[in-house]
């Protein structure tokens, strides 16, 4: 392999260390504790793992943590009546859905619900609109986490050309918003299953983000010469290993960069989310972002 590994691991080891210090110091200065609430509604596998997984985070990092699971058959009513009364729990600051919903209930209208001063998943409509007149309050956790990848390996978005590959409101479209905010600057192309050549699209790319969830779908030879390559996809295959949407072998043999699925933009997704609940506490109570 040549390319540089983008340890997304290691970066969130760091970054949750300073956001530990940072609620040390809230709670010494300002008797503040910040609370996140997540959702859970029915018995997925994956979206257990996922919450537990942001519970231990968030507990580690000196907050407090609320877990709500709600039996497969809540009603809308009745999850829309939970979401407002976390938004008026004074003790909490982050509220989170995990996503998927069962089939019978309306996420949109959940996240709709949540008010943006908790909105720290940034699925609010009313976050998302913020973000694209330029004037953002939380940004989407996994773009988010992107971003201080970047940073870290030293990748110069301005001027740069990015191909994102996927338009989801989670990943690809919040994040061609922020990489082209000014002081990022950077010149995008948001590619998706209409795109044509998409090979060609790609290779004209200094930095190439995957997330469209199909498992090796950018091989080498959809990638230049030292680019940098963003995996986001969190596949399982039949064997049950988990695989990203980068051919991640060919590629490494052509990019500069690249971060590895698991341990790449997955631990800085759950980070981000821990950095918008400890800012959204700060701003609940009048006090500076830091």
């Amino acid at each position: 392999m040549t390319a540089r590994l983008i340890d997304g691991k290691a970066l969130a080891q760091q970054v949750r260390a300073r956001i530990a210090d940072d609620v040390a110091r809230l709670h010494a200065d300002h008797d503040v504790v910040p609370g996140l609430a997540a959702v859970l509604v029915g018995g997925d596998p994956a979206s257990k793992v996922y919450v537990g997984m942001k519970k231990r985070a968030s507990e580690a990092a000196g907050m407090h943590s609320r877990v709500e699971i709600l039996p497969e058959q809540t009603t809308q009513e009745d999850l829309e009546a939970l979401i407002v009364a976390l938004n008026e729990d004074d003790a909490v600051d982050g509220i989170l859905v995990q996503l998927p919903l069962p089939d019978h209930l309306d996420p949109r209208r959940v996240q709709e619900l949540i008010v943006p001063a908790k909105d720290v998943d940034a699925l609010n409509p009313y976050t998302a609109g913020r973000l694209a007149i330029g004037d953002p309050t939380f940004l989407a956790c996994t773009p988010y986490g992107i971003l201080e990848l970047l940073a870290h390996a030293g990748v110069d978005a301005a001027g740069a050309n990015v191909v994102i590959v996927g338009r989801s409101n989670l990943v690809g479209r919040p994040l061609s918003v922020m990489l082209t905010l000014k002081g990022r600057d950077a010149t995008v192309t948001l590619a998706h299953s209409r795109t044509r050549d998409l090979a060609a699209v790609c290779r004209s790319a200094d930095v190439v983000v995957a997330a469209v969830g199909v498992p090796g779908l950018i091989t080498a030879d959809m990638v230049a010469p030292g680019a940098v390559v963003i995996d986001v996809g969190t596949n399982r295959t039949d064997e049950g290993k988990l695989v990203g949407d980068v051919d991640f072998e060919g590629v490494s043999e052509v990019a500069s960069a690249i971060t590895p699925v698991p341990g790449g933009v997955g631990p800085m997704t759950v980070t981000m989310l821990l950095q918008n609940t400890l800012e959204a506490a700060r701003i609940r109570r009048g006090l500076p972002p830091r």
